[in-house]
């Protein structure tokens, strides 16, 4: 990963975005992508835009900041056209900028196209090599892959089977060279193209209008589309949507398909309202809190669910355990998340912007406390703090998901192993840094019970450390000296 950042010339982390695509002639589509990608929001809060076209020409407007920032409605009164494409881009510490917002924009000798991405490529040092790329030239992995579409293009032959086509055979070349993961929306001046990875890692579904065609990261998105679900996007699927209809292509053989989608999708990224594998996530998330108090009860007066995606769960282990359910903290909703941030004080302030105790709901009481993940700790850490302070006798930690433990490679940035606390430490370690009374995990095998499709396909390598393709850098060994390892313990907050 640190050479994939190196290359790029970006030190900010890779993340998990959100992309949505329409095609309805006969209809000015702004205002439906803007709605959208509202729905989209949770999946990238650094960057937001979209890409138009009217037939004629594409227009893209992008910029730094939330849906509601970016797009208001003079903005979007300027945008004109019946193919469109948008993008929302995860919020990270570190360098962003305007050129790392998407949609990526080229014209290769009149061809006219637009690229969002969702995912992270893994051969991006060979892929730059190969069309002679120098560092730094690539401001992100989406825009090597609109390079590299470009110059296809450019090499190509004429319109002879009009633009579309022309593109849509560029871009089969150009995507049996990437490896990693990539759920993309295109868009031409003609066309809307959406494109799984082979694996699937990440989620992309097709939704039918009346007079159109909708691609989105989740459902939800669909939904307020005005869209009803079709389908899943198949992993190795390249779906062209156009005048003649949808059609469906297969770049990849057979035998490079093998579904992989990441098992965080159903513990935390997406929606409780989308539907993944055919499963609505809210009942998958309830389930693994009921598996979770079959697995590791504990006598408590209430069980709390760190808000939002902790709740379903520990409404599960309430259900299952027979503890009352309860709301001990209240989050600001214009907060966003804040694992990701890798400065482990502005994680700790950041939580304390967000959550808030209700101290006479958990004044004296024995809590189990549900949450999805544990990741690098300081989170966890700071919210069993606050409920200490706030009067909790004791503070029962269960997580919905087994330990974090390996990096992910595909779409999702939680730091280097060595920033990972369950990768060097034993439950019991971890227990003792965050200041819990006790701590359990949900099994990984529990966890694919739980998303009703346990054999459907799942990457887990962030919880394994196997990987379904090769990745930039093979994980290293634990690294005991890291604050947290045995080799320089980190003592644990005070019990009050």
């Amino acid at each position: 990963m640190e050479q994939v950042k190196a290359l790029l010339g970006d030190e900010s982390p890779r993340e998990a975005c959100g992309v949505f695509g329409i095609f309805a002639p006969g209809r000015n589509v702004a205002p439906i992508v803007v709605d959208g990608l509202h729905a989209l929001q949770h999946r990238g809060q650094e960057s937001a835009g979209m890409a138009v076209s009217d037939g004629n020409a594409m227009v893209v407007m992008k910029d730094m900041g939330l849906v509601s920032q970016v797009f208001n409605d003079y903005k979007i009164a300027g945008l004109v056209g019946h193919v469109a494409i948008g993008h929302t881009r995860y919020s990270t510490a570190g360098s962003s900028s305007w050129h790392n917002a998407q949609p990526m924009y080229r014209n290769a000798g009149g061809t006219q196209f637009a690229l969002g991405h969702n995912g992270n490529l893994t051969n991006v040092e060979e892929l730059a090599a190969s069309i002679g790329m120098l560092p730094g030239m690539a401001t992100s992995d989406s825009d090597l892959m609109a390079e590299l579409l470009n110059r296809e293009l450019e090499r190509g032959a004429p319109y002879a089977n009009g633009e579309s086509q022309v593109l849509v055979e560029a871009l089969e070349r150009v995507l049996l060279r990437l490896q990693g993961a990539f759920s993309l929306v295109l868009a031409d001046r003609e066309c809307l193209i959406g494109v799984r990875d082979p694996n699937g890692f990440r989620p992309l579904c097709l939704g039918r209008l009346d007079d159109g065609w909708v691609l989105a990261s989740e459902t939800p998105a669909l939904d307020i589309a005005g869209a009803h679900f079709v389908r899943e996007v198949e992993p190795g699927e390249l779906v062209v949507i156009g005048a003649d209809g949808c059609t469906s292509r297969r770049p990849w053989p057979p035998e490079r398909v093998q579904p992989k989608l990441c098992i965080f999708e159903f513990v935390y990224l997406a929606r409780p309202d989308s539907r993944l594998y055919g499963q609505e996530l809210h009942a998958a998330r309830v389930r693994m809190g009921e598996l979770l108090a079959e697995q590791a009860s504990v006598a408590a007066d209430m069980v709390v669910g760190i808000p939002d995606s902790g709740i379903p769960a520990a409404e599960g282990y309430s259900r299952r355990s027979r503890v009352p359910f309860g709301h001990g903290l209240v989050k600001n909703r214009y907060i966003g998340r804040t694992f990701i941030d890798p400065e482990p004080g502005k994680r700790a302030v950041g939580v304390r912007r967000k959550l808030n105790p209700l101290r006479e709901a958990i004044a004296g009481k024995r809590l189990v406390v549900v949450d999805d993940s544990i990741v690098r700790g300081t989170t966890t850490r700071a919210i069993v703090s606050m409920l200490r302070e706030a009067g909790a006798s004791e503070v029962h930690l269960r997580i919905s998901s087994p330990p974090y433990r390996w990096p992910c490679y595909f779409g999702l940035d939680t730091g280097t192993r060595a920033e990972l606390i369950a990768a060097d430490l034993e439950v019991g370690e971890v227990c003792d840094y965050v200041g819990a009374d006790s701590l359990a995990y949900l099994s990984l095998d529990a966890l694919k019970r739980a998303t009703g499709v346990p054999g459907a396909g799942f990457c887990d390598a962030c919880l394994t450390g196997e990987y379904p393709v090769p990745v930039p850098i093979r994980p290293n060994t634990p690294q005991r000296a890291r604050a947290g390892g045995r080799g320089t313990p980190v003592p644990a907050p005070a019990r009050q």
